[in-house]
């Protein structure tokens, strides 16, 4: 690889720790380990090719440009981290993989989401991802924070949303929604 060719590199790998918190080659090789994957089943369940997700995983390309890929990669990160912690065994986060490959990403607005309570209504972690995608194809999680620090002195409330939403993991803003419900 040349000068160049690093430098691309770095900069899409810099570029994916702003949008997606970590290197997506970081990140894909953790679910692969986690969730027992192979390069072609990950990319079998997220909906990309497997160029793709090799080009995205080496930094040859920096950005996700389908939202419901986004969606299906923040899916399996919560269903990655239930397998460690115990609460998902393998053989059903086989059948989950199955379900999250399936899914479109659909706004939980427009009621074509998938996870709904039985009497129709969104679960919170469903509107939580809605809501940290939404803010994330808008900025940066580093042009969040850099938002919500300039917000800070004045409106904290709003400082923190935009912390805990655009550029935190899904269970602490599953939290801070639940927290905020009267």
């Amino acid at each position: 690889m040349d000068a160049a060719q690093q430098d691309t590199t770095a900069r899409a790998r810099e570029l994916q720790r702003n949008w997606y918190g970590e290197p997506l080659g970081a990140l894909f090789r953790r679910l692969i380990d986690d969730l027992g994957l192979n390069q072609a089943r990950l990319a079998a369940v997220l909906g990309l090719s497997a160029p793709m997700l090799s080009q995205l995983m080496s930094g040859q390309r920096a950005k996700i440009g389908n939202p419901a890929v986004v969606q299906r990669v923040q899916a399996l990160q919560e269903l990655a981290g239930q397998v460690a912690d115990g609460s998902v065994s393998a053989a059903e986060a086989t059948d989950r993989m199955d379900e999250i490959k399936k899914s479109q990403g659909g706004s939980v607005l427009t009621g074509t989401g998938q996870s709904t309570t039985s009497s129709g209504a969104p679960t919170v972690r469903r509107v939580v991802r809605e809501i940290q995608s939404l803010l994330r194809s808008v900025a940066a999680a580093g042009d969040i924070i850099d938002a919500a620090d300039s917000l800070a002195p004045a409106h904290p409330e709003l400082a923190e949303f935009l912390r805990v939403y655009g550029a935190g993991r899904t269970a602490e803003a599953v939290a801070h929604y639940e927290s905020h419900q009267s």
